[in-house]
């Protein structure tokens, strides 16, 4: 462009070089690195004279790239710094794509977000992301006004991983100002299905049921293999937390008139004393076959202390649970229903 007189200066500010004092003189040539810089004007500068900034065009005044102050300075006189502040009315319009992510680093603080993308009376603030050839991007916008919401969604600390959602784990604060810690969680959904059964006849009691136990794998069987649990000395782990129904279900035969079988769950909170969440036993009038079937809900809310075992009792002489390899006649049951 084209300029009547002296093109306006723009672009960043700039500190002249120092100029050292002679004694008796008023009038000092400013330069920025060994070359003479001429100022927008008087009052597009700060000038600073034995610590104490001057009053444009007052206590001094310039042309060209000479500075001449209302009077001579003398011995011991200090010119602290002159900055050129360009055309501050005019800074000018950077070119497409000239803003490097140098120039992009914005700071957030406690009080004040980085980057804020305002909204035009209709439309909310919305961001968006390109793809590689800016064709198409997608994008994030802010909720209505008459929505009043102000939150903060702050991202998980973990690692991300597979199969999982966005989940707001834990709140801060309340209402439309709450902020809200993010995590992996569960995709809805069952994420756990998982099934045991007994693999020959328990002809005795047992606390708990710690012997002849398999995963099922008949053909046609199945569970979610993700996530399943994990079963030692008959106690048996949930693979996460949540809120999981846990079955037991058993054939059985009483062996005379009187004699019946019992089958229970227990569950632990803190991996050490368990108690009794269900129970079902029962008998016949003579000799025969029965069945027992108990369950109960289990909030998991710690993967290392909520636990749970099976134990069968009440077994007369001749009475048993009946297991096989091929096929469930007693078996265990747990499915996760949702998250806790």
């Amino acid at each position: 462009m084209a300029y009547i007189g002296k093109e306006p200066i723009v672009g960043n500010f700039q500190v002249c070089d120092a100029i050292s004092v002679v004694n008796g003189q008023a009038a000092y040539t400013m330069q920025v690195s060994s070359t003479n810089v001429v100022p927008e004007s008087a009052n597009h500068m700060l000038v600073s004279l034995n610590g104490i900034l001057q009053k444009p065009n007052s206590s001094f005044t310039v042309s060209g790239s000479t500075i001449t102050f209302a009077s001579n300075l003398a011995t011991g006189d200090v010119i602290d710094f002159i900055m050129l502040l360009g055309n501050v009315l005019d800074i000018g319009t950077p070119s497409d794509s000239t803003v490097t992510n140098a120039k992009t680093n914005f700071v957030s603080t406690s009080s004040a977000a980085g980057l804020q993308i305002k909204g035009d009376n209709t439309t909310g603030g919305t961001l968006q992301l390109n793809c590689e050839q800016n064709s198409h991007g997608i994008k994030l916008r802010s909720p209505a006004h008459s929505a009043g919401q102000s939150y903060t969604l702050t991202f998980p600390t973990g690692n991300v991983t597979a199969g999982k959602v966005l989940k707001v784990d834990s709140v801060s604060g309340s209402g439309t100002t709450g902020i809200g810690q993010l995590s992996f969680g569960a995709a809805g959904g069952i994420t756990v299905a998982d099934q045991f059964r007994v693999t020959a006849d328990m002809t005795s009691n047992q606390d708990p049921v710690s012997s002849n136990i398999e995963r099922i794998d008949t053909a046609g069987q199945g569970g979610i293999t993700d996530s399943q649990m994990s079963v030692s000395s008959g106690i048996f782990t949930f693979p996460a937390t949540g809120i999981y129904l846990v079955d037991a279900f058993g054939t059985g035969t009483i062996n005379s008139s009187g004699d019946n079988i019992s089958l229970m769950i227990y569950a632990t909170t803190d991996n050490s004393n368990y108690n009794l969440v269900a129970a079902s036993n029962d008998g016949t009038s003579g000799n025969g076959n029965t069945n027992c079937n108990c369950h109960s809900f289990i909030d998991v809310t710690d993967t290392s202390n909520v636990k749970v075992k099976f134990a069968v009792g009440s077994i007369a002489s001749g009475s048993k649970f009946q297991g096989v390899t091929n096929y469930n006649q007693t078996c265990f049951t747990f499915i996760r229903l949702a998250d806790t």
